[in-house]
């Protein structure tokens, strides 16, 4: 296998995935993945249909492989309250239009790895993201036993909102998968870890006053106990306060 790291310095540029890079996406898929893509699939990302897609590739890569894939990710829009994950995002009105970015797919070939390639492919998913005034989230699976994925996307600030057993089956064996999360154009979970630490304070701050208030009932209703039985001998009624429980709902909540 060509090793660019014993020749040159490697020169990454980024473009579109095309036509003509339909084997090579193939073949890193292949490599990479232990799962297998239908043709189609290739397909729709080589000509761009319901998919986006980025290719890196090495400028001083030699004997005119330059313009050939060393990396690359694959994404899909997807409306918001159609996916697994519109329980995790605030929606501020009632439009039916939000949308999210699902990652596919994302790789790099072997001889390429540590040069950041696979970071720079995340941001301009994220990037292309933001640009979609409707969109509130890019979202992904990592299966549970690939340390290298979940540490690059906890670096990057994506949220690990969900364990999800038994998501991947593989040469007949289940593995689970990590669901990340990463909020751009003010999109946010239903429940902030800000959110969530307010609403604890003012439940605090709402006991210490419901607290105040039964010692002041306390001390009100023995004042007029005293007077009552000052001024007549009748039987007292005592005085009773209506309960409020308050409760923080944090339902939804998810923090990394």
């Amino acid at each position: 296998m060509f090793d660019h790291r014993r020749s040159h310095r490697p020169s990454i540029f980024y473009r579109p995935i095309r036509p003509t890079d339909l084997e090579a996406i193939e073949k890193i898929h292949a490599e990479l993945f232990p799962i297998r893509y239908e043709s189609e699939f290739f397909l729709n990302v080589v000509h761009g249909r319901d998919i986006v897609s980025w290719g890196a590739v090495d400028r001083n890569r030699r004997n005119g492989k330059s313009d050939e894939l060393i990396g690359f990710v694959t994404a899909r829009i997807v409306m918001a309250r159609e996916s697994e994950v519109e329980d995790l995002l605030r929606f501020e009105s009632p439009r039916a239009d939000e949308t999210l970015v699902y990652i596919l797919t994302l790789g790099v070939v072997d001889s390429y790895r540590n040069h950041g390639i696979a970071t720079s492919l995340i941001r301009e998913v994220i990037r292309y993201a933001s640009n979609i005034p409707t969109c509130q989230a890019v979202y992904l699976h990592v299966i549970s036993y690939n340390n290298s994925a979940i540490h690059l996307y906890n670096k990057m600030s994506f949220q690990c909102v969900r364990r999800l057993h038994a998501f991947y089956f593989i040469n007949g064996q289940h593995y689970d998968s990590y669901l990340f999360i990463y909020y751009v154009n003010g999109g946010r979970s239903p429940c902030s870890l800000l959110e969530f630490a307010t609403l604890l304070v003012a439940y605090i701050r709402s006991g210490f006053r419901s607290a105040a208030s039964r010692i002041w009932w306390k001390k009100e209703d023995e004042v007029s106990r005293w007077m009552k039985c000052k001024e007549s001998s009748s039987r007292l009624i005592p005085m009773t306060q209506n309960k409020r429980i308050l409760t923080t709902n944090a339902t939804g909540c998810q923090f990394a």
